[in-house]
């Protein structure tokens, strides 16, 4: 059975960073594309951030310059390191990992950015 399982949200001020990680296992890491998401009260699901097998991360413009996603595939993690944090930044954030066209999701981690 695939899991994946965040961690590393939490209240932070406006300006700060932190560092989230989300863990795979159940399936051969290599074998996931990645990406992050995240949905704020009232709001849709919104992309943020794809780290797909053999290609750099992208991003969504509102993070960019902000936020950086990496992968480290001995570990079956990845990361979302959020630096410059706003109030709309304010989530939670939940991975997804994507195989054969069946997507798999975390049960997401929440982020608070005070003002």
């Amino acid at each position: 059975q695939v899991q994946l399982v965040e961690s590393g949200g939490g209240l932070v001020q406006a300006g700060g960073s932190l560092r989230l990680s989300c863990v795979a296992s159940g399936i051969t890491f290599n074998h996931l594309d990645m990406a992050w998401y995240r949905q704020a009260p009232g709001n849709q699901r919104e992309w943020v951030a794809d780290i797909s097998r053999g290609s750099s991360p992208y991003y969504v413009d509102s993070v960019k310059g902000r936020f950086t996603a990496s992968r480290d595939n001995a570990k079956n993690t990845v990361y979302l390191q959020m630096n410059s944090l706003k109030p709309e930044d304010t989530a939670v954030y939940s991975c997804k990992g994507n195989y054969l066209g069946r997507d798999y999701w975390g049960q997401g981690t929440q982020v608070t950015v005070s003002s």
